[in-house]
């Protein structure tokens, strides 16, 4: 191969390695046009519930009350009216009234009554009727708490067999 050639060549090479410079922009100065667009977003009405396990404890006897509670957090956009309602729970044969947790062995039909309330004195009884039994308020953007309390009365009967006794309660938020 001649040297001239072998010259060109590598510079050729060479350039290949070389990144391309960016592109500039043309300049112009004939005049403008414009133009306007509208960027839009519809926020709706809408909630959230969130909630927090209860729990009763260890107990062999059900001789004294017991207290326990939870807490339920409502998330509504702001301005939304809204009722938050607990369901009777999953007891065979639960009310709002009269809650029961179920045993979860099998062959357990035993169940052990408890209640929840919405204040800490047990005098107002959590339910799904709006207006009657639920809580009520207002969105304001962020998480606001209700706490849920709890109550396992003394058991006049015989004490039940040694079990895991539970009920899911369902929290809604009607908006």
């Amino acid at each position: 191969m001649n040297k001239p050639a072998a010259r060109i060549t590598l510079l050729m090479a060479s350039l290949l390695l070389v990144p391309p410079l960016p592109a500039q922009a043309a300049v112009y100065s004939n005049g403008t046009s414009t133009a306007t667009f509208t960027v839009t977003l519809v926020i709706t009405a809408g909630c959230s519930v969130t909630a927090t396990p209860m729990s009763f404890g260890s107990l062999s006897s059900l001789t004294t009350v017991q207290t326990a509670t939870s807490t339920v957090s409502v998330t509504c956009t702001n301005t939304t009216p809204y009722n938050l309602g607990l369901s009777a729970g999953s007891g065979t044969g639960s009310t709002v009234t009269a809650r029961v947790m179920s045993g979860t062995a099998s062959g357990n039909t035993a169940t052990i009554s408890y209640g929840l309330y919405q204040d800490s004195g047990h005098g107002t009884v959590w339910g799904t009727t709006q207006g009657t039994n639920t809580q009520s308020g207002t969105g304001n953007g962020i998480a606001q708490a209700f706490t849920v309390y709890g109550q396992l009365p003394v058991s006049a009967g015989p004490i039940p067999q040694p079990d895991t006794y539970s009920s899911v309660i369902t929290a809604t938020v009607y908006f």
